[in-house]
C-alpha cells in the first residue's frame, strides 16, 4: 500500500459538508486512545494533516466512542457482504474523509467506489493514497448522473453513514429507488433518526457549530419497503440496542452518558429515536 501523502490542508468546507470533520475527529480521536475500537491510523493520520480548529466543534471522548461504535457495526457488516460475496462492489455514498476502505482493506476483487462532492474528492486524494481496485466519483449523491459510471453487474454493499439526515425528504427514497434498480441485488446500510430523534439532533453542539440543515427522518423502517418494493428489511438496531452494540464499549463511556444509554435501551420510544438499519434489494 503506498504512503500517506505528507503536505497540511487547510480546509474551509461549510454547513453540511463541514459535518464530515466531525465524523473524522471523533474516529481519528478515538483511535488515538489506549483502548480504541476502530484502531484507525488513516483516520488518525489524517486528522494531523488538517489545518483547521476542530476544537469548535466540541466533540467529547463519549461522542468519540458513540461514534466509533456506529462505524465498527457498519464495518462489520461490510465484512460479512464482502465473505459472502467476494467479487462485490461496495459503494460508499456520502464517504467525506472516512478510511472505512483502510480500515476494512477488502481484496482486490472487490472493487470499492467512494462518492462525495468533488471539492471533498479531491481532499481524500490529497490526504489518502491510492490502492488497486478502488475509485472515487466527485458528485452530489443526489445527481443521478454520477450512477452511470458505476458497474452494475455486480452485487452491492452500499453505505450511507452520516449522510441522509442532510438530504431532502423525497431524495432519500430517490436515490435509492436509483441503486437498487442499477444492481442485481445487495445491501443497504445506513443509520437514521425519527422525526423527534432528528430535532434532537439539530441541536447537537457539533451539528450546530456548522451551520448545517437536517431534513430527512423516518419513524418507521417499514416505510421504504412500502415506498421501494425490491427493499427488505434484515436489521433493525435501536439506539445502542444491546444486541448489536457491545456493552464494553459503553463501560468505557462517562457515568452521564451511561445512564442516557441505559434510559434509551429501557424505554423503547426513547430507543426508536436514532437507528442503524440494513436492507436487502
Amino acid at each position: 500500500m503506498a504512503a500517506m501523502p505528507s503536505s497540511t490542508e487547510k480546509v474551509t468546507l461549510t454547513r453540511e459538508k463541514e459535518t464530515l470533520l466531525i465524523t473524522l475527529y471523533a474516529k481519528g480521536e478515538e483511535s488515538r486512545l489506549p483502548d480504541s475500537l476502530l484502531h484507525d491510523r488513516f483516520a488518525a493520520e489524517a486528522l494531523g494533516r488538517i489545518d483547521y480548529d476542530f476544537s469548535k466543534l466540541q466533540v467529547s471522548r463519549d461522542d468519540m466512542i458513540g461514534i466509533a461504535m456506529r462505524a465498527h457495526i457498519l464495518d462489520g457488516w461490510t465484512r460479512e457482504f464482502i465473505a459472502k460475496y467476494p467479487r462485490s462492489t461496495v459503494l460508499h455514498l456520502g464517504c467525506g474523509l472516512d478510511s472505512r476502505v483502510f480500515r476494512i482493506d477488502p481484496p482486490p476483487s472487490v472493487r470499492w467506489i467512494d462518492v462525495d462532492f468533488p471539492e471533498v474528492v479531491a481532499l481524500r486524494r490529497r490526504l489518502y493514497p491510492e490502492r488497486e481496485s478502488y475509485s472515487l466519483i466527485g458528485a452530489s449523491v443526489t445527481e443521478p448522473g454520477w450512477l452511470a459510471a458505476v458497474p452494475s453487474y455486480r452485487p452491492a454493499m452500499v453505505i450511507a453513514e452520516g449522510l441522509f439526515m442532510y438530504l431532502a425528504e423525497d431524495a432519500v427514497p430517490q436515490l435509492l429507488a436509483r441503486i437498487t434498480r442499477h444492481f442485481p441485488g445487495g445491501h443497504v446500510a445506513f443509520d437514521s433518526f425519527s422525526r423527534l430523534g432528528l430535532r434532537l439532533v439539530r441541536h447537537h453542539r457539533s451539528v450546530r457549530a456548522t451551520g448545517a440543515t437536517l431534513r430527512w427522518s423516518m419513524d418507521d423502517p417499514h416505510e421504504l419497503e412500502r415506498r421501494i418494493p425490491k427493499m427488505r428489511l434484515l436489521t433493525e438496531l435501536m439506539a445502542y440496542d444491546p444486541d448489536g452494540y457491545d456493552r464494553r464499549q459503553i463501560a468505557r463511556m462517562s457515568w452521564p452518558a451511561r445512564m442516557a444509554v441505559r434510559v434509551l435501551t429501557v424505554v423503547p420510544l426513547l430507543g426508536k429515536l436514532g437507528r442503524l438499519l440494513r436492507y436487502s434489494f
